[in-house]
Formats: C-alpha cells, sequence, structure tokens
C-alpha cells in the first residue's frame, strides 16, 4: 500500500501533509470533499455514491490515493487500470470508466486511467493536486505501467469558441498563450496531449470537449 509523508507550504509556514490510500473510514470526508468540490447546482446524483467508493477501494485500491493536511483529508484522486488503443484515442469518460463505478478495470492493463481528482476548495493554494498527481505517477512505476492517461475538461474553451476551433484553442494553451485552469494544470504536472475528443464527457464549458493528456513512464522504452 501507499504512504507518502512530507510537507506542503502556505505561504512560507509549513503545514504536515501525507499521501495515502483511502479506505472506508474516508468515505464521509470524501463526499464532504465531493460536495465542497462541486456545490449546488451540481446534481447531488453525480458525486460519488457508497457502491463507487467500495468498487475503488476493492477493485484496485493502488489507485485510490487520498492526501491529508495536517490530518484533515482534503482531496483525493483515484484511477483504474486498462489498455489504451493510441490509434484511435476515441473513447468518452463514462465508457472508460463505467461512470465512476471502475468495473472496467482491467488487473493486467498497460495504463493507469484517472477516473476523477478533486481537492477541497480551502486548501488549493497547498498545490495539493499536483502532489496526488505525482503519487499516480508513483504507481505507474512501481506497476511498470506505460502510462498515466486522463482526460481533461477544457472549461475556457466556450469563451472562445466562437473565435478558434478546439484544436486551435489547445495549441495556444499549451504554448502559453492562453490558460484553462484544466489543462495548464494537466501540463504544469508534466502531462502533454494525445488528442482531443469529442463528447468526451457532458460539459457545457468544454463544449463537450476532453483532451486526452498522458505521462509516459521514463523506465519504460
Amino acid at each position: 500500500m501507499y504512504r507518502k509523508e512530507f510537507y506542503v507550504f502556505d505561504q512560507d509556514r509549513t503545514v504536515p501533509a501525507v499521501v495515502r490510500n483511502y479506505t472506508e473510514a474516508d468515505f464521509p470526508a470524501l463526499h464532504r470533499i465531493q460536495r465542497e468540490s462541486f456545490p449546488p447546482p451540481f446534481p447531488d446524483e453525480l458525486l460519488w455514491n457508497e457502491e463507487q467508493l467500495h468498487n475503488h477501494i476493492t477493485l484496485f485500491p493502488e489507485g485510490a490515493l487520498c492526501i491529508e493536511v495536517d490530518g484533515v483529508v482534503a482531496g483525493s484522486m483515484t484511477g483504474l487500470l486498462t489498455d489504451f488503443d493510441p490509434a484511435p484515442p476515441q473513447h468518452t469518460w463514462e465508457e472508460v470508466t463505467d461512470s465512476g463505478y471502475i468495473r472496467t478495470h482491467k488487473p493486467d492493463g498497460n495504463t493507469l486511467y484517472v477516473v476523477d481528482i478533486s481537492v477541497s476548495p480551502a486548501y488549493r493554494k497547498l498545490g495539493l493536486g499536483k502532489w496526488l498527481m505525482f503519487s499516480m505517477y508513483d504507481v505507474v512505476m512501481h506497476k511498470g505501467l506505460d502510462r498515466l492517461l486522463g482526460g481533461g475538461r477544457m472549461p475556457g474553451y466556450h469563451r472562445k469558441a466562437d473565435e478558434m476551433s478546439i484544436d486551435d484553442y489547445l495549441a495556444a494553451v499549451v504554448k502559453g498563450e492562453l490558460k484553462d485552469p484544466v489543462i495548464t494544470f494537466l501540463l504544469r504536472c508534466g502531462r502533454t496531449p494525445v488528442a482531443v475528443v469529442p463528447n468526451y464527457l457532458e460539459d457545457e464549458e468544454s463544449c463537450n470537449y476532453g483532451t486526452l493528456m498522458e505521462w509516459k513512464n521514463p523506465f519504460k522504452i
């Protein structure tokens, strides 16, 4: 099982943090993080339910990570294993993740696929999302997988959709000419674009697009 202890910085003040596997005892905290991260009018039925969380810790516990800050669970990240064929990389989030129930998990898969990452808004200034992402890279290397992969929302695109194509928008974000809340974050975590996928998820801000972003295992050539 996974456990990593370190410090995060609240300005110049060090705060103890831990990334570890989440368990059933953490479910109430995970529900709280979901509610804080996705407040109304986000539908309650789309937040994690007990069955989904139970599947996460039983089907692939190595891919169920949370981060504590000073003893408080402040964020989580969930993944599953799948076989990824880069040609053509067309799929939806629901298809790959089984709508978050991860019954599609393949124990012998070559790719760790990101199901979800959430950080409570009160803790986002501490860089916890990046620490969770780097911890998933550890899992990729430990299991000898080819890559970490996942679809990133493009919530800034709806403001530019009348001016440029989705491919031009992504290119501008990669060049640093535009900033996107999700894609820019993933780039800063070392992820690189693979392909833009139409109808990846229902998301008005992204005009239903998602960008598959990968991190390749540097020990697999």
